[in-house]
């Protein structure tokens, strides 16, 4: 124990600081005095003050229990920058070579280095162990402590075991910190660190400067063009955007890059050094929005993140507000954006399947909060805070939420909650939402037939409104402590004291319907058509002029621009030769031949109409070049047999015909000269080309008829590819 220490002396000395924010101080004077102690603190809000200065001014090492080599990393330079050598703090973990790891146990053993950060799996290793059993160490915090609760958001089973570990090396003073705990949560890290008794401090998870709002999570287009237009509007800003797949992760990326954001993808299927470099990157300003799973950002001390975008709805409201946490860490503003689906719940469920019983029944859980988070039409600050059991007064929001900026119309429903709340006494503490739900509005689901409870009095009570009505209801219940919710028991609804209160006394309360979500699916997630809306006289307009092109060129309109092509310029407007690239089945080979007077048609449309164009409009996508269209063009080069390329590709022969189709019409040369030469004398093709130039329907049933099926299928389709890409592409 060290007396009389000079705190904020100690603080202006090592960090340049002249006060202490929050409970830092009196955290600080706990850990000196070699108290355990349980810190609950907002990202943003000092945490790493709390063990950083502490083991600067005992005496011994202490041990820094972290979970992520990123965050290691991070955390070392930060105090190193402060020291007068680095020694002064140190990492172990698997990412050190041998001589390293010699080096780091050289400068503990000299007395050198005051914090020393290893990683759950490295702590749990004999040779650690034995170490660290040789050194004199002043206290062991466990950060990120969340991650030992199956409730967390984070949960990292080589956390349960860190007490028995820790214990076993020598029993010295604990402290636990985390930026997120609901109460189930830190009741669950006590116990499992065995800190029962320890002093917790725990600091308002209030975030005044982050914005919330919540987008519907529309066909995949819209969500990329709002997201490149809400990032082309704040230039040069950093920002995170968050997706549960690698897959999406690296799309989005590259699809930001071809817009002209600078953005890079980080997520665990990337080798260490690229996701390192990728990290260091964003960190340095060398990028500007990290596109990541995630696996990024525990910890990452990056203050001036303006900006967090939830591409897929995270797994838990813990996940939530850790993640939009790294926004705004300044004090400074941040915007925190959420594209919701009601469909990703539910393939969130289905991936949940296979998993034990309890663990999906937690996880179900956990989603149910974040969709009820994002469906409610409810102060958004008031029900995060809520969750981590903090009132709040939604007047304090400050309009800093979309439903406190936007608010819906609300209408007194004191009746309506009186019979809510009698109804959930009837049935007593043992039915969740949905079963109340059902009972209120008479549905005869097996569950409730089950219970008997189709024969309860308030059984279609409440059959006149919708069920988003009654769920609303049970979350104003919820926020306004009438209502509780056992999480542990699986969100099992019970009337509070307050709640027999309300029904004895009622008092005005009001509400406005919760926000109706359409679900989209996955199909329609991954259409690369845009929705057929589209400008029917600029259509017509651009359809007149491809054949008045078609006629000057001696080719048919459909070799020009098809349909499809003319719809999208309906409805995208292209006006320059560049966003023209951007239309569906239009290359650069075709914009250069035939794009200028149809980009002059549009841009003179659009200034006489005064046609507003969306600020986003010019969104580019990433050419659809898979490994396999390219192993086809590259064997086509190649002069190899078709029948060759379709079984080395696994395709059937008319599958590959179909995606060399897709190849040319997208606008892609390709020469299949070689191959049709063997089937076909130069004078049959002259012929089957002369047909194509002058018929004005591009199909062969009726060019197979033409020829009285002198010619086969396979014969005319070919010729009729090469047809387009000699006069198109």
């Amino acid at each position: 124990m060290v007396e009389s220490i000079d705190l904020k002396g100690a603080l202006k000395e090592f960090f340049g600081f002249d006060t202490f924010k929050g409970n830092q101080e009196a955290i600080i004077q706990s850990v000196v005095e070699g108290k355990d102690c349980f810190v609950i603190m907002p990202t943003g809000a000092g945490k790493s003050l709390c063990y950083q200065l502490p083991a600067l001014l005992l005496d011994g090492t202490a041990i820094v229990i972290s979970p992520l080599i990123a965050l290691m990393k991070n955390q070392v330079d930060s105090i190193r920058g402060f020291g007068s050598s680095d020694a002064v703090a140190h990492f172990m973990n698997s990412s050190l070579t041998k001589a390293e790891i010699q080096k780091v146990k050289s400068d503990i053993l000299e007395g050198n280095t005051k914090l020393l950060f290893v990683a759950p799996e490295t702590l749990k290793k004999e040779e650690t162990v034995d170490f660290l059993r040789q050194i004199n160490i002043s206290f062991v915090a466990v950060d990120e402590a969340h991650c030992i609760s199956e409730w967390g958001h984070d949960f990292r089973p080589e956390y349960r075991n860190i007490k028995k570990i820790v214990k076993d090396i020598s029993d010295v003073p604990m402290m636990a910190l985390t930026a997120t705990a609901t109460p189930k949560v830190q009741a669950d890290i006590q116990k499992n660190l065995g800190m029962n008794d320890a002093t917790v401090f725990k600091s308002s998870f209030n975030r005044s400067n982050l914005y919330y709002e919540v987008r519907p999570k529309e066909k995949k287009d819209r969500v990329l063009k709002e997201i490149v237009s809400f990032i082309k509007n704040r230039p040069r800003k950093s920002g995170i955007i968050y997706c549960l797949s690698r897959k999406k992760v690296e799309e989005i990326a590259q699809m930001l890059s071809v817009n002209g954001i600078n953005a890079l993808p980080y997520h665990a299927g990337m080798d260490a050094k690229t996701r390192a470099l990728h990290q260091d990157k964003f960190l340095m300003e060398d990028v500007d929005v990290i596109v990541a799973t995630i696996a990024f950002g525990m910890g990452i001390d990056k203050p001036d993140v303006r900006f967090v975008i939830h591409y897929d709805i995270p797994k838990s409201l813990e996940g939530y507000y850790q993640e939009t946490g790294r926004a705004g860490r300044d004090g400074l503003d941040g915007e925190c954006l959420l594209f919701y689906n009601p469909g990703d719940i539910e393939k969130l469920e289905k991936f949940m399947k296979d998993k034990p019983v309890s663990e999906r029944e937690i996880g179900s859980q956990l989603l149910f909060e974040t969709s009820s988070y994002a469906e409610s039409s409810q102060c958004r600050r008031k029900m995060l805070l809520h969750y981590f059991g903090e009132k709040f007064d939604e007047a304090d929001c400050n309009k800093m939420c979309d439903n406190c900026r936007h608010p819906k119309e609300k209408f007194d429903v004191s009746a309506d909650m009186q019979l809510v709340l009698r109804a959930i006494e009837s049935l007593g503490p043992k039915f969740n939402l949905k079963h109340v739900v059902d009972v209120l509005k008479g549905v005869k689901s097996s569950e409730v037939a089950d219970y008997g409870n189709d024969q309860n009095e308030y059984f279609g009570k409440g059959a006149d409104k919708e069920p988003i009505f009654w769920k609303g209801l049970v979350r104003l219940g919820l926020l306004n402590g009438l209502l509780f919710k056992s999480i542990e028991n699986y969100g099992l609804l019970n009337v509070t004291d307050k709640g027999r209160e309300f029904l004895a006394s009622p008092s005005k309360l009001e509400m406005a319907i919760d926000n109706s979500f359409e679900k989209v699916n996955d199909e329609e997630y991954d259409t690369a058509q845009m929705e057929n809306i589209f400008d029917e006289t600029l259509f017509a307009m651009l359809k007149d002029l491809c054949k008045k092109v078609a006629k000057q060129k001696n080719l048919p309109p459909y070799v020009i621009f098809q349909d499809p092509s003319l719809e999208d310029m309906a409805t995208k407007y292209p006006v320059s030769m560049e966003e023209m690239e951007n239309i569906v089945g239009v290359g650069k080979n075709k914009v250069i031949k035939f794009g200028k007077p149809f980009v002059e048609l549009i841009r003179q449309y659009v200034k006489e109409n005064d046609i507003e164009r969306p600020a986003d409009i010019v969104v580019r996508s990433v050419p659809n070049k898979s490994g396999k269209k390219i192993a086809i063009i590259q064997n086509i080069d190649k002069k190899i047999g078709l029948d060759v390329i379709s079984r080395s590709n696994g395709m059937s022969p008319e599958e590959l015909m179909k995606e060399i189709e897709n190849i040319v019409y997208s606008g892609t040369k390709l020469n299949l000269h070689y191959y049709i030469n063997d089937m076909l004398d130069e004078e049959r093709q002259d012929e089957i080309f002369d047909y194509f130039r002058s018929s004005e329907v591009d199909s062969l049933d009726d060019a197979f008829d033409e020829f009285d099926g002198e010619y086969s299928h396979e014969e005319l389709q070919l010729m009729r590819i090469q047809f387009i890409s000699d006069m198109a592409n």
